[in-house]
């Protein structure tokens, strides 16, 4: 996550070093892990450490032919988005890894002095090693990024961008490479663009290098939109004349392109009035094969007459489209409609034929009004046919009348007489079969008239588009395809968020996600739904494509002596396999050393159980059946026995009731049955096997989560609700029935992080400051601290469409107008939120649990499943 607001510093700066100095700790203190250092700013509070990544190695294990990823090391999220980009340019990773430093320093330009360049060759060549040939699911690139601090932090390297890292980049790799006579680096990025234009009057041509090519979004809607007002600046027309006037311009001409064309989406604007940058959501379409010959210099005087007739089309395209408009929204009015309706509405009302009322008994209006007399006391009201005279007689009765009051009642349906002429239905009141004769046949016949000329105006207005999109689809113009290679994308704000990559399989003929150390399967429909715009706040701002004409870049590599295609360690030069070997020997010791941990703890689990299977004689005869023939425990056992196998509503779990039922569900030993059966009888207050009361603890957070969730205590229910869900996750890991249902749990631990979420954004729209300080406390200390639970578990799609429910709620504050104060806070808080680690971090304490009998338990959680069942809706889904 990247802050971009602050002063007149260099933000982008402040935030790279901020990262690396994270970057640091992080390599030092969680290698083995699988997560990003927690952002420094502000988090100020007391932690102790709960959960982390899974401690087992083989969890961490690379499956067989999958990519590897790239652990976020702190806000580096758009390094693993570049780097996983170029790395899949094979012909760009056979440069990276056969690099050859100069043996001398002499050899070396003069701007590699500063021991920056070299030094990022070597570790950007052991880090591409390890994502050829690791054992690792995914791997650390923190001493690469490190190497970055004195780039970043240098004055004559200042960032305006978190673009501006690939130019940084791609200059780095350029003087790497500029000791061979040929720089490959340039060869495979930059291309070359002659600018033809008039200046004050003046023609000039001037021929220059680009790489990334910029390209502006807003106010476009496709790519070959935004490249066409790139490539034409100021008044041109002069160009196109033997005349010489004083207008200025210049187009831009192809010479000679890249094999990797890169495209640069500008997507950020400043917003002078409120003083910040925004990000632009439009959307903007490109496709996955790009022809670029309109854009050739050899195609110059061809390309300027099919723009000339298409400004021609475009301008008789407007003035259809102007007709059309006057057709389907006619009126002089705010209100319009279709002019074809409007003639069939008028149609439709000459047709109607008047239909009256039905005359309404006569009602005797001037009669008084009826009074009934209301009892205040007692609310009741008498029967308006008793007349009041009628009600009693006496002192009493007088008494009481006294304390009553005359009330009249409206009766608005009866009191009001409707017109006994006026029509059930707008219709005309006189109207000749002559005059009817003639307007319909007036109206029928001009509705016709304005239904064929609407659909003539959308005809040609289909083939003037269909024209246009045709305009350079002849062979001479496709002679230049680029195909879609790698879109990178952002997801947040102008401020803040976070970054991605898709890239393309040429092998697999699929689209890879590549979003840090998770590298998942994906499709064309998922690219467009992220990186088009327009939906969410994800949108690509950088565009990858190579030349399809050039296979080699990302042919695999043959063995010259074999003919067969290298994979694996084979791709590597003797000194970068030695590397790759001596990690995955680390890694693989450590999973050995994985394993017999867990063989040494399996072999004293036997050992307790054999211990076990001897039951001890009871210390007093006291508690033990009179004639000690066992009947008593039989009985006790064949009742446990059919609890655990009654099927019973979710209210009545009987594993609640008897450590046995647990014991039997789960298919426990029979001699660890016996024995506990045993001890039981011996003493009634002994206490509960430590794995069951692994299950009761789990039954009391969830327990207390849930009454305090339908009593809307949803601050103090989180905690519960959260450390219910993760013990029940370690039990069930064990075997299906050692825990209660796990989809019910999830559900409503993710209603009540969107309940406290809502809650602190309410807080936060008042605008006071010790509430604003209060709703930011509770997304820090509990919605940010909670995201990574729910994102850690990718296959949960509602959990995952909740984080972006959160995040979109607070993002949508950034668009408004807010006190100074309030903006700061925001702009310190958004990163926390938007960061997409699903690093576990340090956490709070789980709450203290009450102490609940065994009764008392099965009551309250019988109610309390009672109450969800009642309150259930069909939207909950449970």
């Amino acid at each position: 996550v990247i802050d971009l607001t602050g002063d007149d510093k260099d933000d982008l700066q402040r935030a790279i070093a901020l990262s690396l100095e994270e970057s640091n700790r992080a390599f030092r203190e969680t290698v083995l892990e699988a997560s990003i250092a927690e952002n420094k700013a502000s988090l100020k509070r007391t932690h102790t450490e709960v959960w982390s990544d899974s401690p087992n190695p083989h969890d961490r294990k690379r499956q067989e032919n999958c990519p590897v990823g790239l652990k976020n090391v702190g806000n580096t999220c758009w390094f693993s988005a570049v780097i996983q980009s170029l790395f899949n340019l094979l012909e760009f990773q056979r440069l990276v890894l056969h690099y050859s430093p100069p043996a001398r320093m002499e050899d070396l330009p003069r701007n590699q002095k500063e021991h920056r360049n070299l030094p990022f060759m070597q570790e950007l060549r052991c880090l591409f090693s390890l994502l050829v040939g690791s054992k690792r699911k995914y791997v650390d690139p923190s001493r690469a990024v490190e190497i970055l601090k004195d780039a970043f932090k240098s004055s004559e390297s200042q960032q305006q961008d978190v673009s501006e890292f690939t130019h940084k980049l791609l200059d780095w790799l350029e003087d790497a490479f500029q000791i061979k006579p040929k720089n490959p680096m340039v060869d495979l990025f930059y291309g070359r663009f002659l600018a033809v234009g008039v200046l004050e009057g003046k023609k000039f041509e001037n021929t220059e290098m680009f790489g990334q090519y910029p390209l502006q979004v807003n106010g476009f809607k496709d790519l070959h939109e935004c490249l066409e007002a790139a490539m034409i600046e100021g008044e041109i027309e002069s160009l196109h004349s033997a005349e010489i006037s004083a207008k200025s311009g210049q187009e831009h001409w192809f010479t000679e392109l890249p094999p990797v064309l890169t495209f640069e989406l500008s997507r950020f604007e400043f917003n002078q009035t409120l003083g910040r940058p925004e990000k632009i959501h439009n959307k903007l379409e490109f496709p996955s094969m790009l022809y670029m010959d309109r854009y050739m210099d050899r195609n110059r005087d061809i390309t300027r007459i099919k723009r000339e007739e298409i400004r021609r089309l475009k301008e008789h395209l407007t003035v259809l489209q102007q007709r059309l408009e006057r057709y389907l929204s006619y009126g002089s009015g705010p209100k319009r409609f279709p002019l074809a309706d409007v003639l069939q509405y008028a149609m439709e009302f000459a047709s109607s034929k008047p239909v009256c009322t039905s005359p309404v008994e006569d009602i005797d209006t001037t009669a008084p009004p009826v009074f009934l007399c209301m009892d205040y006391s007692t609310g009741e009201q008498p029967d308006a046919s008793v007349p009041p005279e009628c009600s009693g007689s006496g002192p009493q009765a007088q008494q009481q009348q006294q304390q009553q009051q005359r009330v009249s009642i409206h009766k608005p349906f009866t009191q009001s007489r409707v017109p006994p002429d006026l029509p059930m239905h707008p219709a005309p009141r006189h109207i000749t079969e002559e005059e009817l004769r003639v307007l319909e046949g007036c109206l029928h016949r001009w509705r016709s008239e304005v239904e064929n000329d609407t659909r003539d105006l959308q005809a040609s207005i289909s083939r003037i588009h269909r024209t246009i999109e045709l305009m350079y689809s002849d062979k001479s113009m496709m002679q230049a395809p680029y195909r879609l290679h790698a879109v990178l994308v952002h997801e947040g704000q102008a401020n803040a968020g976070h970054y991605w990559a898709y890239i393309f399989d040429p092998h697999q003929q699929r689209w890879m996600k590549y979003n840090d150390i998770s590298v998942t399967k994906s499709s064309w429909e998922e690219l467009v739904r992220d990186s088009f715009g327009g939906y969410r706040n994800a949108s690509a701002y950088c565009l990858m494509y190579i030349d399809d004409k050039k296979p080699f870049l990302i042919e695999e590599e043959f063995d010259k002596e074999t003919g067969q295609m290298l994979s694996g360690l084979d791709k590597l030069p003797p000194d970068l396999k030695e590397y790759v070997e001596a990690d995955n020997k680390l890694f693989e010791r450590e999973m050995e050393e994985w394993d017999a941990l867990q063989a040494r703890k399996l072999q004293q689990e036997k050992l307790a159980l054999a211990a076990a299977s001897v039951a001890p004689q009871p210390m007093s005869t006291e508690p033990c059946p009179p004639d000690n023939t066992g009947e008593p425990f039989t009985l006790e056992y064949t009742r446990l026995l059919r609890f655990a196998q009654e099927d019973t509503p979710p209210e009545r779990d009987y594993r609640l009731l008897h450590i046995i039922v647990y014991f039997i569900h789960n298919q426990a030993p029979k001699k660890i049955v016996e024995r506990t059966l045993l001890m039981q009888f011996a003493d009634r207050n002994l206490g509960f096997d430590e794995r069951y009361e692994k299950f009761r603890d789990t039954t009391v957070f969830l327990l207390i989560g849930l009454e305090l969730f339908l009593k809307k205590s949803y601050v103090e229910s989180l905690m519960y609700l959260i450390y219910a869900y993760q013990y029940n996750k370690e039990l069930l890991a064990k075997g299906p029935y050692r825990g209660h249902d796990e989809e019910l749990i999830a559900h409503y631990r993710r209603e009540c992080l969107l309940k406290v979420n809502e809650h602190a954004a309410a807080l936060f729209e008042t605008g006071e400051e010790t509430k604003v300080n209060a709703g930011l406390s509770i997304m820090n200390e509990l919605v940010v601290a909670c995201i990574p639970l729910l994102l850690v578990d990718e296959m949960e799609e509602k959990d995952m469409v909740a984080v972006e429910d959160m995040r979109n709620r607070w993002c949508s504050y950034l668009g408004q107008e807010m006190e100074s104060n309030l903006q700061e806070k925001l702009t310190d808080f958004l990163p926390k939120l938007l960061d997409c680690s699903t690093e576990i971090k340090s956490f709070h304490d789980p709450p203290k649990l009450p102490s609940y009998s065994t009764l008392e338990l099965c009551e309250r959680y019988g109610r309390v499943m009672t109450s969800l069942t009642l309150s259930r809706t069909p939207a909950d889904g449970r």
